[in-house]
């Protein structure tokens, strides 16, 4: 019986006395560009989670993923320089939990649709100042107006035409009266009818789109804009 007591005793002594290893978690390591691993796994997990699409999550972190941080930093006022540190991941991890958060409490009522639509309006607005260019279908080099529309959809599952005018041909029509935010609302410059710009419906009279002049930016449907408006379509 007591050589059992000491047994057991030497066990618990030899048990205390094991190094541990504590988990790293985002935020311990500075991550930039060039960084490989889980906690870059785990950092772009968390970036397409809130909205900020870096691609797929394969642990290296590129000019794509910089470019997530770069636009999350801005949207939370953080110095944008492309680095995560231990204040980006604190955000990020906050920001990630209150929207896990949020989707716990609405999902039993929240349909498919409404999820989709706040996914698209998120993708979209998080390009807000990015420059227009004539033809450009992405953020590295800009974007037209159609190009805009056709990489938010596509960013959310979502293949429409490239070109506006034929994008008006997809979906359902919609009357500017009963116009819901993700709808695509159509505009003709030349006022004839013929569709040569559009955007994006955000509610309250608003649509983003990529501006000539400012680049990717939201509007109000005002007298100038109604008066070239042509018409609206459904694809959600």
């Amino acid at each position: 019986m007591k050589k059992k007591i000491i047994l057991v005793f030497f066990l618990i002594c030899l048990m205390f006395s094991l190094p541990t290893t504590a988990m790293a978690t985002l935020g311990d390591v500075l991550l930039k560009v060039g960084s490989k691993g889980p906690d870059v796994v785990e950092l772009q997990t968390k970036l397409n989670y809130v909205g900020y699409n870096v691609g797929k999550a394969d642990g290296v972190f590129g000019n794509l993923t910089k470019q997530g941080v770069i636009n999350f930093q801005k949207a939370n006022k953080l110095t944008a320089d492309g680095l995560v540190g231990q204040r980006t991941a604190k955000t990020l991890n906050n920001v990630y939990f209150q929207k896990q958060q949020t989707q716990t409490q609405t999902s039993p009522t929240q349909t498919p649709t409404q999820s989709k639509v706040d996914s698209i309006l998120t993708t979209a607005k998080q390009y807000i100042g990015v420059k227009y260019q004539w033809g450009g279908t992405s953020p590295s080099t800009g974007f037209d107006c159609s190009g805009f529309v056709y990489y938010v959809f596509k960013q959310n599952g979502i293949t429409l035409p490239r070109i506006s005018r034929d994008q008006y041909t997809v979906g359902t029509y919609v009357s500017f009266e009963n116009l819901r935010p993700g709808d695509l609302v159509f505009f003709s410059f030349a006022g004839n009818g013929v569709v040569d710009h559009d955007g994006i419906y955000v509610g309250n009279g608003q649509f983003i789109n990529a501006s000539s002049s400012k680049g990717v930016t939201i509007y109000s449907i005002g007298p100038y804009w109604k008066s070239v408006y042509v018409g609206a379509r459904r694809v959600i």
